[in-house]
């Protein structure tokens, strides 16, 4: 049992991608504690506060975090930049990119202080190539690479992964905050001529999250069905 004795939190893990990671983890011994709006741990990730609380909570239940999976996320507006509103990229930057910074921020020290942990942010190929009419979510996902990259070489001495998974579109609840033109036109991005399934995203999150992965760290890892380009 690859998760025995583990305690995982995955955020956005009510549906999509979060789910298929949790039900993999409890599959395979883990304790999981899921954060999410509409199910679990009830917790705003774009609140600091309600993230704190989430993780005291989380620690009453399991007892303590090894694993953090940040899969929550939105898709914000699909307009151009030019008429992108204001209150729609707060809200994409706040939910992507600062939630991901906040649960990151409240669950490493704890990480630290036991000398063991994995963390796995769920990125985007549009954070690496960047979609057109996505200008704040694919900015929201380059951030959250940045993050990655830089959280990585901070926590390698204290045996801390932090890896980024960057799908390609994968089919999940998040499609119905877009229009059909942009689901067709990233399925024309991509060679394999498919979406990808959240089954295959939990393979690789998984192997990220245990211990099997232990000198992966501060990478970005594609599952974009040959869309990506670097």
């Amino acid at each position: 049992m690859r998760f025995a004795g583990r305690r995982a939190v995955v955020t956005g893990g009510a549906s999509g991608i979060g789910e298929a990671v949790a039900k993999r983890i409890a599959a395979e011994g883990g304790k999981v504690a899921v954060w999410d709006l509409n199910g679990g741990i009830k917790v705003d990730i774009s609140d600091f506060a309600s993230v704190e609380k989430a993780v005291a909570e989380t620690i009453r239940q399991i007892g303590g975090i090894d694993i953090l999976v940040n899969s929550a996320g939105i898709t914000g507006p699909t307009v151009p930049l030019i008429e992108f509103p204001i209150d729609g990229w707060k809200q994409v930057i706040d939910i992507n990119l600062n939630g991901t910074f906040y649960c990151n921020r409240a669950v490493a020290p704890l990480m630290v202080a036991q000398n063991y942990g994995r963390i796995v942010n769920i990125a985007s190929i549009a954070g690496k190539e960047g979609n057109p009419n996505a200008s704040g979510y694919s900015a929201s996902k380059a951030g959250v690479i940045g993050l990655t990259k830089s959280l990585g070489k901070e926590l390698a001495k204290y045996n801390i992964t932090v890896n980024a998974v960057t799908p390609a579109a994968v089919r999940t609840p998040i499609f119905d905050q877009m229009p059909q033109t942009h689901i067709d036109f990233m399925l024309s991005k991509i060679p394999k001529g498919r979406f990808g399934t959240v089954d295959e995203m939990a393979s690789l999150i998984c192997w990220l999250a245990s211990e099997e992965s232990s000198f992966a760290t501060g990478a970005v890892f594609d599952l974009s069905g040959g869309r990506a380009t670097y």
